[in-house]
């Protein structure tokens, strides 16, 4: 393949605060306005008819999805446009939301979950690459601050924000709101200039390794997900754990051996910065699924409605969005690593604290407004931090597609943590709610110390402070 490489872009323009709140809406319809379904799944149970497996897996499809695509949808912002890419992702989004909107069966509501994937696919890896290209220095950290609230603090918001449109409006308004945020964000971003690297080429696209990922990964969140409810000696467990296993020997084989256009650019992985932000990033997004844990918890163990139950996650949103602009500090101040491991240590202290399920009620109401707060601390801590050593080590003509293998990691991780925390809590939950909750909460801890592990080992000691200009 013959390759060049020129970075096309207005050469005067330089991010402004509109872009940045444009691009920050683009976030809140993944992040806050697609997990704020984690607060609602006892009503969609009830109103859809679904199972728990059912549920559990159409739930994850989302991530699982937005995680498969993401790196393609890197390449093709690179390619393409970002901006145009940001288009597509908004567009996404309100087809995916009239389409869950109007849905009546596990089905529809499956494919809506798909698209929701898709447009977050396309959303995140392009305004990461348009921040490393039309922001710099102190100003680039300052916009990855703000995206990082978008991201975390969307998340910690989303219960609170699902649980306040369910009770008041339905669940299915939170469709509705989240297509005029939509709106909102492409007018904000409208008349930015399109940025894009020109490659030509004649190697065609990795399809073999794209599609043996979604295959793969799509089998293995169904063993999770209904496989293991069903029995390991089942006939649908035996047909996914082999699915699972083809599909994985057919991606690592076929990405070893190709040289150019791989589905999964291994050479980036050379940076130990960027190979230890990526890996603690799935890690810690694993722990999403503490999220619908805790929510589901809260009303079926303590009779408490789906508002009440995204109140107790306020404390996680406000120590999230001050932290985040506390780790841009940290950062300056004392590189990567520090603050990375903290919060990833810090994080998994909260979830240890909710955890705790076998104290009283009275106690348990306080006890996880604090463990919430802490859980927020310390993803806010890392966010910055990890985003910003990510993006930092890695060519700008990579830019597109390193920003899809990083947010990749953040939404695979998120859709194994939610597939396997609700599979646990499931499991068990016919046995003991309170036990469920505890088995599940602690599988969230252990990839919590996971994460911290992986930057302790990865990460440089000596990692060079951000640069300042």
């Amino acid at each position: 393949m013959t390759t060049s490489y020129q970075e096309y872009g207005s050469k005067q323009f330089r991010g402004n605060d509109r872009l940045l709140i444009g691009m920050v809406l683009g976030v809140l319809t993944f992040w806050l306005f697609y997990q704020s379904m984690f607060n609602v799944v006892p009503s969609i149970q009830q109103d859809l008819n679904m199972s728990d497996s059912s549920l559990n897996a159409v739930i994850s499809l989302g991530s699982l999805f937005s995680g498969c695509f993401i790196i393609l949808m890197g390449g093709l912002a690179d390619r393409f446009g970002r901006v145009r890419l940001t288009y597509i992702g908004f567009a996404l989004n309100i087809l995916a939301c009239l389409v869950l909107y109007f849905s009546s069966s596990a089905f529809t509501f499956g494919i809506g979950r798909v698209l929701q994937g898709l447009s977050s696919a396309c959303i995140m890896p392009a305004t990461l690459s348009i921040i490393k290209n039309y922001y710099q220095g102190a100003a680039r950290q300052r916009a990855y601050s703000f995206w990082s609230i978008g991201s975390f603090g969307g998340s910690g918001l989303s219960s609170f924000v699902g649980g306040a449109i369910a009770t008041s409006l339905g669940w299915k308004s939170i469709f509705l709101l989240s297509i005029a945020i939509s709106i909102i964000g492409v007018l904000l971003i409208k008349g930015t200039p399109e940025s894009k690297s020109n490659e030509i080429g004649t190697s065609r696209y990795d399809y073999i390794g794209l599609f043996s990922c979604v295959l793969g990964l799509l089998a293995l969140n169904l063993l999770i997900t209904k496989g293991f409810r069903l029995g390991l000696t089942h006939q649908f467990t035996l047909m996914m754990l082999a699915g699972a296993i083809i599909m994985g020997i057919v991606f690592f084989r076929t990405e070893i051996h190709r040289r150019s256009n791989a589905f999964l650019d291994f050479s980036l992985f050379k940076s130990r910065g960027y190979s230890g932000a990526c890996l603690s990033n799935f890690l810690l997004n694993c722990m999403a699924g503490t999220i619908i844990i805790i929510n589901t918890y809260l009303q079926q163990g303590h009779g408490l409605t789906a508002f009440e139950a995204g109140v107790k996650s306020l404390g996680y949103v406000a120590m999230v969005m001050i932290m985040i602009r506390i780790s841009e500090k940290l950062l300056h101040k004392f590189g990567y690593k520090t603050p990375m491991w903290l919060g990833t240590a810090i994080t998994a202290v909260g979830a240890l604290g909710l955890s705790m399920t076998f104290v009283s009620h009275e106690i348990y109401m306080w006890w996880v407004i604090v463990s919430f707060a802490v859980f927020g601390f310390g993803l806010g801590c890392y966010s910055t931090p990890a985003a910003d050593c990510a993006m930092v080590n890695v060519p700008m003509d990579k830019a597109g597609v390193a920003a899809g293998v990083f947010k990749m990691a953040s939404a695979l991780g998120a859709s194994f943590g939610i597939a396997t925390g609700a599979t646990i809590f499931s499991a068990f939950k016919g046995v003991d709610v309170h036990v469920a909750a505890q088995y599940a909460l602690l599988t969230m801890v252990t990839f919590g110390v996971l994460a911290t592990l992986a930057v302790l080992a990865i990460i440089p000691k000596a990692s060079a402070k951000p640069e300042q200009v």
